[in-house]
């Protein structure tokens, strides 16, 4: 297994697929898996490319998710190792996109060879769905064959997500769920002037101050057992024409909410307009709802995982809410149960992004175990 999942590893960081240039990283991956008898279907959505690879015909459906995307290594003279090398030194394994998530991409396919060799008759189908559009837009990505899946009545029983989940060491976090995000593009709307005659203008930013105040000070919820109480934060915040005599006509404010199970998005915009309509603003407002939370309560999938990491790493896992979005909550809408166990998180997105060697090969086996655990 070792050699197996070291080599697809390098050859998948050896291909530069910055988001979502996908650099013929699922070709290699559909190859192999079409060797062993696993069906190939390819979704191509405008510069996306997408992969469902099937093996079996039965119910329950097992998948494993994933992305073959990586974000720009950006200035690479930063880098001890050339970010597309693919260099193991020691136990580490160095490259954009070795922890998120070619390494434990790699894991997965070949998890599910190793299965399949020992049960080419398995009960039940291993599927794997691949995208390269998670790490930019995630608009023709894993959402869209989700939505195709659902459209001809094809579902997901159960998913696991190998995002770098894993903290301190590999198999410590294991996500079962994931909150909302919700962001609000607010502009209000004053009259522009000369500051030496207020009384002619209407500065949107006085007149925000107050709403602005209630907003960001607003209890949202207090949480639940699985997720912490929900965040608002403004990130963007923007007004004037950059001259100290002008008052501004307009006040642009973005922010956004990451929520949990205890309010909805439609709560959200409704409880911004009525406390815009309290402070008498005039505006316009645009919403983008980037995922909804879900949650996976701890049934059959968890104990699967969890019983694989208690086996294979010897570790009681914790199940953790945290983080930011990602394709998860697109699956979750299949109403399937999913999880993300991956790596661990420490380099994502940094320079001299790896993971360890050692982490990849036994993550691979908890992966081999988590299908024995839901198809034996």
């Amino acid at each position: 297994m070792k050699n197996d999942i070291l080599s697809l590893a390098q050859n998948l960081i050896r291909r530069p697929s910055i988001s979502p240039d996908d650099q013929g990283c699922q070709q290699v991956i559909a190859d192999r898996l079409e060797k062993l008898g696993f069906s190939i279907e390819w979704f191509p959505f405008n510069d996306t490319l997408n992969l469902w690879a099937k093996h079996g015909s039965t119910a329950p459906i097992v998948a494993f998710a994933g992305h073959t995307d990586v974000v720009p290594a950006g200035d690479e003279s930063q880098w001890t190792y050339p970010p597309f090398s693919a260099d193991i030194v020691g136990d580490m394994l160095y490259g954009r996109g070795a922890a998120d998530m070619k390494g434990s991409l790699a894991a997965m396919v070949v998890a599910a060879e190793d299965y399949v060799k020992a049960h080419p008759n398995h009960q039940g189908t291993i599927a794997l769905l691949i995208t390269s559009d998670e790490e930019a837009a995630a608009k023709d990505g894993t959402v869209r064959v989700v939505e195709t899946l659902m459209a001809r009545g094809e579902n997901i029983d159960y998913c696991l997500v190998g995002e770098p989940s894993s903290s301190k060491t590999l198999g410590d976090i294991v996500k079962n769920g994931r909150r909302g995000s919700i962001t609000g593009n607010l502009y209000i709307q004053g009259i522009q002037g000369h500051v030496a005659y207020p009384h002619l203008a209407e500065n949107p930013v006085h007149k925000a101050v107050p709403f602005l105040q209630e907003l960001t000070t607003y209890p949202w919820d207090n949480g639940n057992e699985f997720f912490p109480p929900t965040s608002l934060q403004i990130a963007n915040i923007q007004a004037g024409t950059g001259s100290n005599n002008v008052i501004p006509g307009e006040l642009f404010v973005q922010f956004n909410l990451r929520y949990c199970t205890e309010v909805t998005d439609d709560f959200i915009k409704n409880k911004v307009a009525e406390l815009l309509q309290k402070h008498g603003l005039k505006h316009r407002i645009e919403w983008n709802l980037s995922g909804k939370p879900f949650l996976t309560q701890p049934n059959k999938l968890v104990k699967a995982v969890v019983d694989a990491l208690e086996k294979i790493v010897n570790i009681s896992p914790q199940l953790d809410t945290g983080g930011g979005t990602s394709d998860a909550r697109f699956i979750a809408l299949m109403g399937c149960e999913v999880v993300e166990l991956g790596p661990l998180n420490a380099t994502i997105h940094k320079v001299d992004e790896c993971v360890s060697v050692s982490d990849l090969v036994t993550l691979g086996e908890v992966y081999r175990e988590m299908l024995r655990n839901l198809l034996n």
